[in-house]
């Protein structure tokens, strides 16, 4: 059990995005369908609780991204993306009150206003899931912590390219910086 004060709590979604949960079996341990699900039933939870939900996509446009040089990089300066690779699941159901952070890079706090967007509304503690686990969602929860958030990981709403990385990310770094736990218990919690 982890105790969450919902006056200071937001859920945090990452990239749950047409373009990056068309990997879907791509994915491991969970399908982006089991992602989706479960960021859907933490979003509802949090919404009926008062919750604020801020939906992060990234939007690597051309323009925008930034490509040092990598063996193997994420998105290469040249290639054209999918033209809704931005735009969010539907089964996510966005909602009017939703905050929208659009990123640029991997982590959803540098070069946006999430930070700002957080304390505006008295937020010390996120509760954090999406795609990918040792990508956007660690670079995130890695800023969060430096930060001084309180976070709390639903592991059964994140997943990552392999089963190596994402247990790498939530038993090497997230367990440091977080509390780790299954959707029902984040959902329990909020009761």
């Amino acid at each position: 059990m982890v105790n969450i004060d919902p006056q200071k709590t937001g859920l945090v979604i990452i990239d749950l995005q047409k373009g990056i949960a068309s990997m879907g079996n791509n994915l491991s341990p969970y399908s982006a369908d089991v992602v989706i699900g479960k960021a859907s039933e933490l979003a509802d939870a949090c919404r009926k609780n008062n919750i604020p939900v801020f939906l992060v996509h990234v939007n690597p446009a051309k323009e925008t991204r930034l490509s040092p040089p990598a063996d193997s990089p994420m998105f290469s300066s040249g290639n054209e993306l999918p033209h809704d690779l931005a735009e969010f699941v539907a089964d996510l159901g966005k909602q009017a009150g939703d905050v929208i952070i659009t990123k640029h890079h991997w982590g959803a706090f540098y070069g946006t206003d999430l930070d700002m967007q957080l304390r505006r509304r008295g937020i010390d503690t996120i509760i954090l899931c999406g795609i990918a686990t040792s990508i956007g969602v660690e670079s995130t929860a890695r800023f969060a912590y430096e930060y001084g958030y309180k976070q709390v990981f639903a592991e059964d709403a994140m997943t990552a390219m392999s089963r190596d990385e994402h247990e790498m990310s939530v038993e090497r770094i997230l367990k440091k910086i977080g509390n780790v736990r299954k959707t029902h218990e984040i959902i329990h919690s909020l009761r």
